[in-house]
């Protein structure tokens, strides 16, 4: 083979690559980035500081994900809310009350939730303060 052949075959290669890497991108889903970025970026201190309140009070819920329930458990009585992220579709996100003012455990189903990769936000308020906790979690 003489050198023109192999340089169009190698360019033909490249175009093929390049070609399939562009189709590759226009089909992935368009949910893979923040649309409230901005809100986000005018929140962020806001949610370092209650982040910084967790450790601050030693205030870290310890989390159990077992096969068919998540188990939280706060060393205080707590009111707010917990929201599961599916990364892979912000269509499956959801949320829910957290309310354990008798002081036990809170335990919440997950027959419901498509097993996976899970980001999990929970803020909840406690003796008067505001806290933000973030894990990732896989559900089985």
């Amino acid at each position: 083979m003489n050198w023109g052949k192999a340089t169009i075959i190698i360019l033909l290669a490249f175009v093929l690559f390049i070609s399939g890497l562009s189709y590759y991108m226009f089909r992935s889903p368009a949910d893979e980035y923040d649309r409230q970025y901005y809100e986000d970026g005018l929140n962020f201190d806001h949610d370092y500081n209650r982040e910084a309140q967790v450790s601050k009070d030693h205030a870290q819920p310890r989390i159990t994900v077992s096969a068919d329930s998540i188990q939280f458990n706060f060393p205080q009585s707590v009111k707010g809310r917990v929201k599961l992220m599916r990364p892979a579709s912000d269509a499956r996100d959801t949320s829910f009350a957290l309310d354990n003012t008798g002081g036990r455990e809170i335990s919440l189903a997950t027959e419901s939730l498509t097993k996976g990769k899970w980001q999990l936000v929970l803020e909840w308020t406690s003796n008067q303060k505001a806290y933000l906790y973030q894990q990732a979690i896989t559900i089985k």
